[in-house]
């Protein structure tokens, strides 16, 4: 699930990073690799402020010219993807924990982009929703 940044000066020696689908999310750096280094992260907490807000994360759009791709680790997004899925099918989280037989707080934890999750247990979640998940190698 990567998305577009944008990289641009500010003054003399900062670089800017932000991204056009998640507008919270901006961070800077003395050097080009500096402020990449730092896109990941600060994109990580943008996102978690959607989960928290129960707000749909908005995909990802179609890298532009001028434009960079930011992964996100995979765990993050097959929660990314949890969450929206949820919010889309009007699933709550203690429902989603009643299918899987697990008690609500291990749900709290499956959604918690700071606790570590398999991304079997995450599958697993997506597939009591319908869903059926797909890697492929790029």
């Amino acid at each position: 699930m990567p998305y577009p940044a944008k990289i641009t000066t500010q003054g003399m020696d900062n670089f800017v990073v932000r991204f056009p689908d998640i507008p919270e999310a901006h961070t800077v750096g003395d050097t080009k690799q500096e402020a990449l280094r730092h896109a990941a992260d600060a994109l990580e907490t943008a996102i978690d402020a959607y989960l928290e807000r129960g707000i749909a994360v908005p995909p990802p759009s179609a890298l532009k010219r001028g434009q960079v791709l930011v992964n996100l680790p995979i765990s993050v997004t097959m929660k990314v993807m949890l969450h929206n899925e949820l919010l889309r099918q009007h699933v709550r989280p203690a429902e989603l924990a009643r299918r899987l037989n697990m008690p609500r707080q291990n749900m709290k934890r499956l959604l918690d982009f700071r606790k570590t999750t398999s991304v079997d247990s995450l599958g697993q979640a997506l597939e009591a929703l319908g869903r059926h998940v797909e890697v492929t190698l790029s």
